[in-house]
Order: structure tokens, then sequence, then C-alpha cells
């Protein structure tokens, strides 16, 4: 491989959420962490020379995009997903939960109803609620090891809850579907039945394994909001920058004036430099971190198989964040999350914050070097102590 992904790199002391603030949120200082969506790879070396070119320039000044910074993102999702996006629709956020809470507050009012897929991830939870909107679920059904959508529920939840958006997670986070063109089409024709806006988060769009392939909502609706950054893909998160794609120019119009009323503007003049270069730059760099990341999922297989039989690991066909089923142990969550806390000495997602649904899981970022995965489950073998 080109780049190197086995690199170990010391994240302690950089104020990293992940990594710094085990103590203030209730955990012991010795725990690893596996559990927030950043990864422990460095970004591209050749987005690393293009923020160090910027960085050196020495002005941080109100930026800007112009027609470089588009083509990159355009020529993007064109090359990988066969998608086509214009420059003007294109608005630019501080990232995608952001975009969300304005979003809500442009398309809905507090009567309406907003639906949501769980286990998922949990911000759509605080995003509605905090928008003092209706959350309504449609619950995600486990069958055999994967992931379904209960379609009829899902139709006669908007019935009957006077559902006017769908927040729609794919790939889903945190069971790890990409979804099929089928799956997609029956999602479409209902809300285009009742005139439920879709705004589809597909973050996670670059990591697909296999033989799957993620299909952008937007080619099945016009409608769509489609919101992506480039903050999983290429770790730049804490850079600050996503870009939301609406083709549909009256909708682009509402959700650009809630943004202003927001009081916020241009981006972080190094998150679009990073953009730029990542899109225009990284598409080898994202070629093998797949091809490492499907390593590390064979490794978690193989490992629950031969030390950890009772958990199993729900199969991912996207992102780098494992579901993992711990229900076999006949443990509550409380107790689960205990164990793995203050005996395995890790710092995973526990799975009911992504709703009640999520019962007896438990979430892990394999988004890190085979030492440190291999580490992590050497701690969470304790489990077949249980």
């Amino acid at each position: 491989m080109k780049y190197d992904f086995d690199k170990i790199i010391n994240r302690y002391g950089t104020n990293s959420l992940k990594y710094d603030f085990a103590t203030e949120r209730g955990k012991p200082n010795d725990i690893l962490p596996l559990w927030v969506a950043d990864m422990d790879f460095p970004a591209p070396p050749e987005v690393l020379q293009d923020l160090q070119t910027a960085a050196a320039h020495g002005i941080f000044g109100y930026t800007e995009t112009k027609s470089d910074y588009n083509n990159a993102v355009i020529d993007w999702f064109q090359k990988r997903f066969d998608y086509t996006v214009k420059a003007e629709e294109i608005v630019k956020t501080p990232g995608i939960v952001f975009a969300l809470a304005q979003i809500i507050r442009a398309f809905t009012k507090s009567s309406d109803g907003i639906i949501i897929q769980p286990p998922v991830y949990y911000p759509f939870f605080d995003v509605i609620q905090d928008n003092h909107r209706k959350l309504v679920t449609n619950p995600l059904i486990e069958k055999d090891g994967k992931y379904l959508i209960n379609f009829d529920d899902f139709e006669q939840k908007i019935i009957e809850n006077n559902v006017k958006m769908f927040i729609f997670c794919s790939p889903h986070n945190p069971v790890g579907r990409v979804w099929a063109f089928d799956e997609l089409k029956k999602l479409n024709d209902i809300c285009e039945r009742h005139n439920v806006l879709v705004v589809s988060d597909e973050i996670h769009c670059d990591f697909v394994f296999g033989k799957n392939k993620h299909t952008i909502f937007g080619k099945l609706n016009d409608n769509a909001i489609i919101a992506t950054a480039p903050s999983k893909t290429f770790n730049l998160a804490g850079l600050q920058v996503s870009n939301i794609f609406i083709k549909n120019a009256e909708l682009r119009r509402k959700l650009v004036r809630e943004i202003q009323k927001s009081g916020y503007s241009q981006l972080n003049t190094l998150g679009l430099a990073a953009c730029k270069s990542a899109y225009l730059h990284g598409a080898e760099w994202v070629n093998q971190l797949n091809e490492y990341l499907a390593d590390n999922v064979t490794f978690v297989r193989e490992f629950l198989a031969a030390r950890l039989p009772k958990v199993k690991l729900i199969e991912p066909e996207g992102t780098y964040l494992l579901w993992l089923d711990c229900r076999e142990l006949e443990l509550s969550q409380a107790e689960l999350d205990d164990i793995i806390t203050n005996k395995a000495k890790l710092w995973l997602s526990s799975g009911t914050i992504f709703g009640k649904e999520g019962e007896g899981f438990q979430r892990i970022n394999i988004a890190c070097p085979r030492e440190t995965l291999k580490l992590a489950l050497e701690r969470l073998s304790v489990l077949a102590e249980v």
C-alpha cells in the first residue's frame, strides 16, 4: 500500500474529544476509546500539504469558494456515485447536524411529525426534540443478523402523525446497512405519496464494502435534501465543513434564509481548503482505506468467532462503525456497559443511545490501526467470562 494505516499516532494531549475527555464524561482515565466516529488515521498527506501551504500564508480572513472548490465537490460525486450536482445546488454549512437543525426550522412547524428509523445516530433524536417537533419512530427490523425496513409501519406512522419530514441515515449508522435501490424506491414512493420531505444524511457514503453500492437518494427525488461532508471520509470533522445538495431552488432559498437568520455566514478557512484538496487528491487514499477497513472487519469477525462466540457481528455493508449483538450474554444494558467500561476498560457506544431498539448492543469504531483494534478486542474478551 502507498499509505500506512498501521502507524499509531498518540492523540493524547491534543484536546481530542475521543481521547482527552474520559474523566469529564465519567469514564476511567485509562480507558481505550473506540466510541465517537472519528478515525485514528491522519488525513491524506496531500491534504496535509495543502493545509500547510494555506497556514504558511498566515492570513485567515473571511473566505468564500469559487469554481475550483465547487468543481472538486461536483467531480467527486459524479465519478464515484454517478450523481450530478450543479454549483448553485450546493449549500455549505459547518456540519450536518447544524444543517439538520436549520432544515427542521425552515420546513416544519411545532405540530409536525418528523420520522426516523432507530436504532439510529442519536443526534437525530436530539435535533428533532430540541426544536420542539414531534418525534416519530419507524424501528428497523432485525432478522437473521440483517436490518430491514418495516415499510407498512413507515407509511402508517406518516399517516397517523402528520409527518412532514423523514430524516434518513444512508448508509445507516449504527447498523451498517447500505440500502438497496428497491428499498430506496419504496421509501421514496411512500414519501411522495404523502408529501413528506426527505432529508438524507449520507456522510458515510464513501465507506462501502464488497459488492454493495451506495445510491444517492437524490437520484430518485429531485426534492430530496442530500447532506454530505468530507469529515468522516478524510477525518476532517474538526475543520467543520459540509456540503448540502438541494436541487429544488425554492427549498434551497428557504434553507439559505434560515441559515442567515442563525447569524452564520462564511465557513472555516482551512476547512474549505481541506475539503477541496481531499476531493481533488484523496481518491486513492480512500480506496486503500476501504481495503484496510475491510480487513479490520475480517479481523473482528474472526476474533469474535474464536474468542467471543456469544457476541455476534451484524455484518456491515458500509461505514467504519460495527454493531455488536451482545444479547446472548443475557446482561442488562447497565451490566453490559459496566463490564465494558470498568472491567474491559473500553469506551464503546452503548446501544441504547441509538434508541431503545439498541438494548443489548454496542457500537465499536474500527477506524484505527490493527494493533489498536487487537488490543481493544483482547480487552473485550473479558465478556467470555460472563
